[in-house]
Formats: C-alpha cells, sequence, structure tokens
C-alpha cells in the first residue's frame, strides 16, 4: 500500500514538473488572449518565440494593441525588430499616436527611428503638440560697443523625415545662439536692439537654421534682453593702459641706454686722464733726457718756466676776476 502511494506521489509530481515545463514553452494562457482578441497567433509560433529566446508577451501583447488600432503589423516585423534591440510597445505606440493625428508614419521609418537611439513615441507628440526650447543668455557686442544678454524661446516641431540622421536640440540652440549674436553685431547701436526685438527673431528665421535636423522652428521670441557692459570703452581703456605702458617701457629702455652712455663716456674720460698723468710723468724724463743730451740749453729751460707761470698767473687773475662778477653790489 506505501508503495502505491509513494509511486502515485512521484508520478503526480512529475506530471506537475511536466505540466509546468509544457506551460512554460507553451504559453497558453497568451494563446487564449490573442485568440479572444481575433489576432491569429499560432501555437507553434509562441513555441518558436521561447526557442528564440524572445519573450512571447512583449510580441503578443503590442501586436492585439495594433491589431485594435487598425494597423497592419504582423509578428514577424515586430519579433525582428525586437531582436533588433527596438522597444516593440513604444513603436506600437508611436504607430497608434501616428494614426490618431493623421500623421503619415509607415512601421519600417517608426522601427528605424527608434533604431536609432530617438524617441519615437515622443517625436510624433511633438509633431502634435510643439516643443519649446528656451537658450541659454547669449551675450553680443552692437557696434557701438555695447553688450546686450538675450535669452530666446524656440518653438520646435519634430520633422519625422529627418529624425534619422538629423541634428538635435545642441544643434538648433547653437544655431540660435550664432543668429542673436550676427544680428546683434549687426547693428548700429544697442538702443536698436531694444526697440525693436522682434527684428533678432525675423532675422534668425530668415536664416533657415532648422536645415539639417530633426525640427522644423516654427517661431523664435526674445524672452529677455539685458543691457551689459561697455565692451567699447573698457577695450580702449585696457588699450590706452597697454599703450601707457608700452611708452614707459621704451622710456626706461632709452633711460637705460643713456645711463650705460654717460658710464661709457666716464670710463673714456678717465681713461684719457690716466694717459695724460701718464704723459705728464714722461715729461721731467723727457726734459731731463733733453738737458743731459743738450737738445734743451738751460736759459730755454728758464724761458719755458717762465711762460708757464706767467700762463698760470693769468689763469689765476682771470678766474679772480669772474669770481668779483656774481659779488653783490653791497659787498663791493
Amino acid at each position: 500500500m506505501d508503495d502505491v502511494l509513494i509511486g502515485s506521489g512521484f508520478f503526480i509530481v512529475m506530471g506537475i514538473i511536466l505540466a509546468a515545463i509544457f506551460l512554460h514553452f507553451v504559453p497558453i494562457g497568451l494563446w487564449i488572449s490573442a485568440l479572444a482578441a481575433d489576432v491569429h497567433v499560432g501555437i507553434f509560433t509562441l513555441i518558436g518565440m521561447r526557442m528564440r529566446r524572445v519573450p512571447p508577451a512583449k510580441i503578443v501583447m503590442p501586436l492585439i494593441k495594433a491589431n485594435k488600432a487598425g494597423l497592419d503589423v504582423n509578428v514577424n516585423q515586430l519579433e525582428a525588430h525586437y531582436l533588433a534591440g527596438g522597444n516593440v510597445d513604444r513603436v506600437v505606440d508611436a504607430l497608434i499616436a501616428a494614426q490618431r493625428a493623421q500623421i503619415v508614419l509607415p512601421f519600417e521609418r517608426s522601427a528605424a527611428i527608434d533604431l536609432a537611439g530617438r524617441d519615437v513615441l515622443e517625436a510624433v507628440q511633438m509633431s502634435v503638440n510643439p516643443k519649446v526650447i528656451e537658450t541659454p543668455l547669449v551675450g553680443a557686442i552692437a557696434k557701438n560697443g555695447i553688450e546686450l544678454k538675450v535669452k530666446a524661446r524656440v518653438t520646435v516641431r519634430a520633422n519625422i523625415d529627418r529624425l534619422v540622421g538629423g541634428a538635435g536640440e545642441p544643434t538648433i540652440i547653437a544655431r540660435v545662439g550664432e543668429g542673436i549674436v550676427s544680428t546683434i553685431g549687426s547693428s548700429e547701436s544697442h538702443t536698436d536692439v531694444i526697440e525693436s526685438p522682434e527684428e533678432i527673431s525675423k532675422t534668425v528665421l530668415a536664416k533657415g537654421l532648422d536645415a539639417g535636423t530633426a525640427f522644423e522652428i516654427l517661431s523664435i521670441d526674445i524672452a529677455d534682453v539685458d543691457v551689459g557692459r561697455n565692451i567699447g570703452a573698457q577695450l580702449q581703456t585696457d588699450q590706452a593702459e597697454a599703450d601707457k605702458r608700452i611708452a614707459q617701457a621704451k622710456a626706461e629702455e632709452r633711460r637705460a641706454m643713456a645711463i650705460a652712455k654717460e658710464q661709457e663716456m666716464k670710463a673714456y674720460t678717465q681713461e684719457m686722464e690716466a694717459k695724460v698723468v701718464e704723459a705728464q710723468a714722461e715729461v721731467p724724463h723727457a726734459m731731463a733726457e733733453a738737458l743731459k743730451s743738450g737738445k734743451l740749453g738751460v736759459m730755454d729751460y728758464y724761458n719755458m718756466m717762465n711762460i708757464q707761470s706767467d700762463t698760470e698767473m693769468r689763469k689765476s687773475v682771470s678766474e679772480v676776476g669772474k669770481d668779483r662778477k656774481h659779488i653783490p653790489a653791497a659787498q663791493k
């Protein structure tokens, strides 16, 4: 009796295990749900999904959704997109949203947009409800040197045809900022921009900044305009300061050259004085040699000495006369 009970229990356990394995590979519940939704998915197709490691629910549920929306989508398309790494549920939602908005969006394009890394559902929603992109504060300088700081709001709509390979929001922001800078830079005065800020929008829109992007620019609105620094005056001040430093440097260079020249002249004068002293020291020796050799007589020597004494006396008298000219009349 015990052996019968053990054998029965073993078969029951094995039956449960086999049933669990069967239900894992054969999703009966999902197959029944598909039939109830009038979506024809073969049981062997579901088993094949299990064998290919594709969760049947990620294919069948979006397929039911697409079928109820009246979309022409089949199992192979959804499974191939899943195996390629795409988001099947998001693609189907985007197709339904595009159909409701009467936007032509084939499954292949929707899948390509999804595989390109863009949110295809958000793109469809942005085509219906445009998005506002706010640029950071853009600084630009008018011709009169006054800086203006401008913030703009760009209203864009997704361009589904250019979502694959088109540039994104950073490119739009950069191009709008470039347009603002060039428009302000071409203005004669900052007051012209402040009086008519809409001219910035018109000029920037006329440049066709949305070319090659995934968006279509609908409008550019100037949200804020602030007056910044007087860059022109500051540049002139900086230039004047630079010119002043250059002039000071050149003056210092000339002064240093003058000092060097003066030192050179002093050295030359000292050298010449040394040569004069040396030459004067040689005079007594030369005179003694002349007296000794008879080239200079004694009377000649005395005459020369008298002339020299007379010269020194005249020089002294002339110096005394010069000093007396500077004495006030009361002291004389």
